[in-house]
């Protein structure tokens, strides 16, 4: 679990810094890391999908996988339910920006796929990226609501230590084709927390993340069926 170790230490060091300077930096220098930070989304989001469409057996999966996933979401308003929550372990001012801090941090595909990749291909590229990502974000989040904003490392930690074990536990019904579906879907929700991050669209991406159940549940059947 190393990349998930230094993504929570980032979001801790992160919180420090961001603390320490409070009001010392300026607006515009906020605003312009938060876009490079989407702009990294939307890059990074572009690569996993597009570099793994070729190599996909069932080029309109994820298209359904989208479509299926999105209306479960919406059925179930992950998006409002999530935010709920979170409001209930902060309270003041650093309640909104907690919660805020903590769907960044969690909800991201990164972190879902992150630790499932670092399980299964010893691989903590997307870790390692989320943590750049978070560093950035947890200094400009604690410029505004303090040090607070780092407890959101020990809700990310349990978070993907459950993605993590998880991985482990289902290994051996985890295919080639399988994690090349995840990626393509997991790309497109990153992209998509891109253009949030950089205000050109609001896009409920909780409420897409059964998306990603629906490639397992359809090869997993056709596995049974063989």
């Amino acid at each position: 679990m190393l990349g998930t170790i230094v993504n929570c230490a980032t979001i801790v060091c992160g919180s420090l810094i961001g603390s320490v300077l409070k009001k010392g930096i300026p607006e515009r220098y906020k605003e312009t890391l938060i876009q490079g930070m989407g702009l990294a989304a939307i890059a990074l989001g572009l690569n996993s999908a597009l570099s793994n469409m070729p190599k996909s057996e069932f080029p309109v999966l994820f298209i359904a996988s989208l479509a299926l996933g999105g209306l479960i979401g919406e059925m179930l308003n992950l998006d409002s339910l999530f935010q709920k929550g979170l409001s209930k372990i902060s309270v003041g001012n650093l309640s909104e920006g907690l919660s805020t801090a903590i769907l960044l941090f969690c909800v991201g595909t990164l972190s879902i796929l992150g630790p499932m990749q670092s399980a299964l291909q010893g691989d903590n590229t997307f870790l390692y990226t989320n943590a750049m990502l978070d560093l950035v974000t947890s200094m400009v989040f604690a410029a505004n609501y303090g040090f607070g904003i780092a407890f959101a490392a020990v809700v990310l930690f349990f978070w993907q230590g459950f993605f993590y074990c998880f991985a482990h536990l289902i290994a051996g019904f985890v295919t080639g084709a399988l994690l090349t579906e995840l990626s393509i879907v997991g790309g497109i929700l990153i992209f998509c927390s891109g253009l949030g991050i950089l205000g050109i669209k609001k896009i409920r991406t909780v409420n897409y993340l059964p998306a990603l159940l629906v490639p397992a549940a359809y090869i997993g059947i056709l596995q049974l069926l063989k």
